[in-house]
């Protein structure tokens, strides 16, 4: 590299062309043959595949209609993760913050994968550093290297230095020379895996995976005594084959893979609608199970950006404003505050040339500069380059009004701001997001408690939170005061809800103390102050006009920075928990309703209740369709833990009442029966009423929308008894009235049954 780049120029148009470029998978979405795979190539989809050929030699084409749901359920899962694919792609571009560089000695802003070994970047406060370098140029430049390493202090740079991707500015401003791109960056080989498309701890994926693990074991053994038996009790294979392949087909949930995938990327698309980024699809999970958000007052209550309010010297004959103007402009790359103070004075006084400097960092909560003849002058939070005295006094009474204060002072050096003079005080207005009081009503009254984490003046903060209704917004804590043990801690925090003067390590300890305590946090924030937290809560909430930093490391980007659009993702997670909480009940109703039919009809050796067409007439009508809706309808139930748990206690007693009547009804109408069509016909009455009677306990609260559905169920199976064409096609024959009146009563009798065995079961302690 020696030689490669002259500092000042960086990298001609010519070396670019010719250089690697920084080709990096994308975090948010899988490759199209990924995607086909995961869908296509599924344990189940081997199972009915195979099943589906035997039906198509041995027995007849009607029956083997199952397959063509397993065509279907991979074509929507396809096309419905590629819908998702397109808005997280889309989403992701718009989310990606340009990189500044010095090419043919003049500063642009590019793409990131545009960025080619070589290139000169330059960085400033919050810039996150996206490949590997060494340091050419330092103006007082910390990195943040606490997402690699896990230690929370900055680390100075001087040229020379290495830099790591995966790290970030949180102070001064510099410049690197990139010597390692694209997948050869250190944080892109450390997390190779994690920066791809991936499905993160879930307790709902996890619990639906332990559903079928479990289901595919009992699958194989049951199938096997179920076959014996069917080849046992029929002289006919083609006959044992098909009845066979019925049971082991309804023990198969195959659709409720497909279900929660299709919530998951329609949660994905109707969020991305509201230009909110979903950069991990459990963090739509997270949102349904929080119960603290966390919130940075700067950036998230407020809007961004800030107003210079009031100027107000604490002496006479001291150059304030020029002092104000030279800090300034001394930052190449300034934050909100220099930014506001500089829109009020736009240019530097003469004679005012900072001979050093020391940026501002969320950590030390001043900046200052040494400008020779003139003196050193520092600027930050009155209550830590003040120690008492009027100016501190004056300070704290103008917070109360919710202004931003900030204390002009000289000091000896900057090396001793212990001996910092107040010469002036500096009122800056933040401007409240108008929707800020209504959103934090929403979560209120959705029960979700709220915690204003800021690092500035504890007063300023409680104004704010009071004139936003927060309750306890009164009662600021001041966090240096706070304990460190975290015990402790988690009480303090549990009692109080506005804390200020909080630190970049205290709001990582806060988020750490309230998951100790049982809650699931969301943070969210939008500065580099806010990385350490935003990476380990359950769910980080980025603001869009955020740092780089801060949006890589989140979860969730509200890319149009609305406060306003927290509700709506709030409530996409709910839906999408409680929904796939509904269809889970409804296929695992059927998988232990199989599960118990085969193992009693592989019992006693007799033959099996159905066909194949069977089961897909009332899987169509009570599961599948159903579950297509239910999966998809809003809800705001707020979701609990124990997914898994209250699945089981549902499912388990009702698809074992569904199996015993099925089957009573079969053997009664057996004894009187002509044909074992109108045997069978027999068992899917009771299996439909059954099984519908379950769609109606899952469906509820009853609205208009889902007595419709539920009831056009019903029509649909009863015009279907009545239709020659359609008993023709599904093998049925409803000429036995009292078999069939008998199934009926039995069904009603079932349905009792279940309501009360489900009602038992869901009261029952863990």
């Amino acid at each position: 590299m020696d030689g490669l780049v002259p500092m000042a120029q960086g990298l001609t148009s010519a070396q670019v062309a010719q250089a690697k470029t920084n080709d990096v998978p994308r975090r948010s979405s899988r490759s199209l043959s990924a995607i086909i795979r995961a869908n296509v190539f599924t344990l189940f989809n081997l199972v009915i595949g195979v099943l589906w050929a035997l039906i198509l030699i041995f027995g007849e084409w009607q029956d083997g209609a199952f397959g063509l749901i397993m065509v279907a359920n991979a074509l929507i899962g396809i096309i419905q993760e590629l819908r998702a694919k397109r808005t997280l792609d889309k989403l992701a571009v718009i989310n990606e913050a340009p990189v500044r560089v010095r090419r043919d000695g003049e500063e642009r802003s590019i793409e990131p994968h545009r960025l080619v070994l070589g290139d000169l970047i330059l960085l400033g406060p919050g810039d996150r550093l996206l490949v590997d370098g060494e340091v050419v140029e330092s103006n007082g430049l910390e990195v943040d290297e606490s997402l690699l390493t896990g230690e929370a202090d900055p680390v100075h740079k001087q040229p020379g230095d290495p830099v790591l991707s995966g790290s970030f500015a949180v102070a001064g401003s510099g410049a690197f020379v990139a010597t390692k791109v694209g997948t050869d960056a250190y944080a892109v080989k450390l997390a190779e895996e994690a920066s791809k498309f991936h499905l993160a701890h879930s307790e709902l994926r996890e619990g639906v995976a332990n559903f079928i693990k479990y289901i595919t074991w009992l699958v194989v053994p049951i199938g096997a005594l179920l076959i014996y038996s069917q080849l046992r009790s029929s002289a006919d294979f083609g006959t044992a084959l098909t009845g066979a392949v019925a049971g082991i087909v309804t023990m198969i949930p195959e659709g409720l893979v497909l279900m929660t995938s299709i919530a998951f990327a329609v949660g994905v698309v109707r969020l991305g609608r509201r230009r909110c980024l979903v950069q991990e699809l459990p963090a739509i999970e997270g949102l349904a199970r929080v119960d603290v958000l966390c919130l940075d007052k700067t950036g998230t209550l407020t809007a961004g950006g800030m107003d210079l309010d009031q100027v107000l010297p604490l002496g006479d004959s001291q150059p304030v404003d020029a002092a104000l103007a030279a800090l300034a402009h001394v930052d190449h790359q300034p934050n909100a505050t220099a930014q506001a103070i500089r829109a009020h004075y736009p240019e530097v006084p003469d004679g005012w040339t900072a001979a050093e400097s020391v940026p501002f960092s969320s950590a030390r909560k001043w900046s200052g500069a040494d400008f020779g003849e003139r003196g050193t002058w520092l600027l930050g939070a009155p209550d830590v380059l003040l120690d008492g005295g009027d100016g501190y006094d004056r300070a704290a009474e103008l917070a109360t009004s919710g202004a931003r204060v900030l204390a002009l002072c000289q000091a000896e050096s900057l090396s001793h701001t212990e001996s910092a003079k107040p010469v002036a005080l500096v009122t800056l207005k933040q401007r409240i997001r108008p929707d800020a009081h209504q959103t934090l009503q929403y979560f209120a009254e959705q029960g979700v408690t709220v915690k204003v984490i800021s690092g500035d003046n504890p007063i300023a903060v409680s104004a704010i939170a009071t004139s936003l209704g927060i309750p306890d917004g009164d009662r600021a804590v001041d966090a240096r005061t706070l304990p460190g043990d975290a015990e402790e801690l988690g009480e303090a925090l549990d009692s109080n809800a506005v804390f200020g003067r909080v630190t970049p390590r205290q709001k990582r300890e806060f988020v750490k103390a309230l998951q100790a305590r049982g809650h699931t946090v969301a943070m969210t924030g939008d500065g580099v102050n806010d990385v350490l937290a935003l990476k380990d809560a359950d769910l980080g909430i980025a603001m869009g006009a955020g740092s780089p930093a801060t949006k890589a490391v989140a979860q969730v980007v509200l890319l149009d920075d609305k406060f306003a659009t927290l509700p709506h993702v709030v409530g996409e997670g709910r839906r999408v928990l409680a929904n796939i909480e509904r269809v889970s009940n409804l296929f695992l109703t059927k998988t232990f309703f199989a599960i118990m039919l085969s193992l009693l009809v592989g019992a006693a050796g007799m033959a099996f209740p159905f066909a194949p067409r069977h089961t897909t007439l009332t899987n169509a009508l009570t599961i599948g369709i159903p579950a297509f809706f239910l999966a998809l309808a809003p809800t705001l139930e707020r979701s609990k833990p124990g997914f898994v748990r209250r699945v089981l206690r549902f499912a388990v007693p009702a698809g074992v009442v569904c199996a015993a009547a099925v089957l009573l009804s079969f053997w009664i109408a057996h004894q009187d029966a002509t044909s074992l069509v109108e045997s069978q016909t027999a068992a899917v009455i009771t299996l439909f009423l059954t099984t519908w009677w379950v769609l109606v306990l899952i469906a509820r609260p009853l609205s208009w929308w889902r007595v419709a559905l539920v009831g056009s169920m019903a029509a649909l199976f009863a015009i279907g008894l009545t239709l020659p064409f359609i008993r023709t096609l599904f093998a049925l024959e409803p000429g036995d009235v009292a078999g069939d009146l008998t199934a009926v009563g039995i069904s009603i009798v079932a349905a009792i049954v279940i309501s009360a065995a489900v009602k038992v079961a869901g009261t029952l302690r863990p």
